[in-house]
């Protein structure tokens, strides 16, 4: 019985961690379910999974899940703070980490500080301070899981493979409901247009992310840091049908890759479960009839969220750390239609400009830098308000 905490677990990927989790009663045990602020959700989720503790982070709805789990045996807490206390000190194997944005970062860390290993769906912890998370893995001899499709292709491509043999790797992209768009047509996307993906159901933050590709950039910068690659070795390549989630290169010019249809419980249940793989009631890819698996070259000109990625590996310190805090605070304002999608890029491009470098930061470094590039993005997007 392996037992497992949850953070974020009213998310898309926490909600269907769960889904996997029911399937194989048998297998696991969840002792932590964490949330930031759906309430109701998050009290559904207690009452049928029966975890040990429940956090709901936005502190304000803590009497209403109180009252909602009056009676269970299940501890309720409130805040960061308690999240963090608790990955620390309860016992469990596997943390999975699928807090949106930045907040994850330090949940995670606690995590590996504990010696728990971690499944990892949010990126971002590996894009703000991946030399500190991979040293620090490292340090308490912790596994890093990945939960992403593509990293978890990846991962599944290299088993039995020695890291020295990998040439590169190509990480494969829908290319988002916009990749045909002009720059002009750019110009004129709402956010409901831009939560229409074309195959993948996910949140808003990473829909839109999608749409932008600033969530390959992400996923460009998270496969430095968890296969230990250097820049030269990683690439991307547009693949609309999403049933390739990714490839490697091997130095004898072969190549291995990963398939299968766009069903995130997939990789979700390979890192629960890895080493074994379980059956399960998923929907199976059919060849019959044929599909046309097609390959683009993607267009860093007119996405330049992807070229900002790519930057970032060359730059290093704390570059993807600016990226990632002025995506969060444009992803948000473009929700809220007060920018435009096409300004997106325009308030990195502009925190890139503005927030201070560092070459070697430490983890109070990445705190402050993420604070400061959040204030100077919000403050640009001030003069640009529809």
């Amino acid at each position: 019985m392996k037992r497992i905490i949850i953070l974020g677990s009213t998310g898309s990927i926490g909600t269907q961690t769960l889904e996997v989790v029911k399937a194989h009663p048998d297998k696991f045990k969840v002792v932590l379910l964490a949330a930031n602020s759906s309430a109701d959700l998050l009290i559904e989720q207690a009452r049928e999974i029966k975890p040990n503790y429940v956090v709901i982070a936005n502190k304000s709805y803590f009497e209403y899940v109180r009252a909602g789990l009056f009676g269970q045996e299940t501890k309720v807490f409130h805040g960061i703070d308690a999240i963090n206390d608790l990955v620390s000190s309860i016992d469990a194997d596997l943390v999975i980490t699928a807090m949106v944005g930045f907040a994850g970062l330090i949940p995670t860390l606690k995590a590996i500080e504990s010696g728990k290993n971690i499944a990892l769906a949010n990126k971002e912890t590996l894009v703000v301070a991946g030399d500190i998370v991979t040293q620090t893995a490292e340090r308490f001899n912790v596994k890093i899981l990945p939960i992403d499709s593509e990293h978890s292709a990846i991962f599944q491509c290299l088993v039995g493979e020695e890291s020295k043999s990998i040439e590169k790797i190509i990480l494969t992209a829908s290319g988002g409901p916009f990749r045909k768009y002009t720059k002009e047509q750019l110009q004129t996307v709402t956010p409901e247009d831009a939560l229409k993906h074309p195959n993948w159901s996910m949140g808003a933050k990473i829909t839109i992310d999608s749409a932008t590709m600033m969530n390959k950039g992400l996923e460009i910068i998270e496969a430095r840091w968890l296969f230990n690659l250097s820049p030269e070795q990683i690439d991307v390549i547009i693949h609309p049908q999403s049933i390739i989630h990714s490839m490697v290169q091997f130095t004898d010019g072969s190549m291995k890759a990963q398939m299968g249809l766009p069903d995130m419980r997939i990789p979700i249940q390979y890192a629960l479960t890895y080493p074994e793989r379980l059956t399960n009631n998923f929907a199976r890819y059919q060849f019959h009839p044929i599909d046309n698996l097609t390959f683009e070259k993607p267009d860093c000109e007119h996405f330049q969220c992807l070229q900002f990625a790519f930057d970032a590996l060359h730059q290093q310190g704390n570059y993807a750390c600016i990226i990632n805090a002025a995506n969060e605070i444009a992803v948000a304002a473009f929700l809220k239609k007060r920018i435009k999608f096409s300004e997106i890029p325009k308030t990195i491009e502009y925190a890139l400009n503005k927030v201070p470098k560092i070459q070697h930061p430490t983890l109070q470094d990445y705190i402050n830098t993420d604070s400061e590039t959040r204030l100077v993005s919000a403050s640009f997007i001030e003069t640009l308000e529809i």
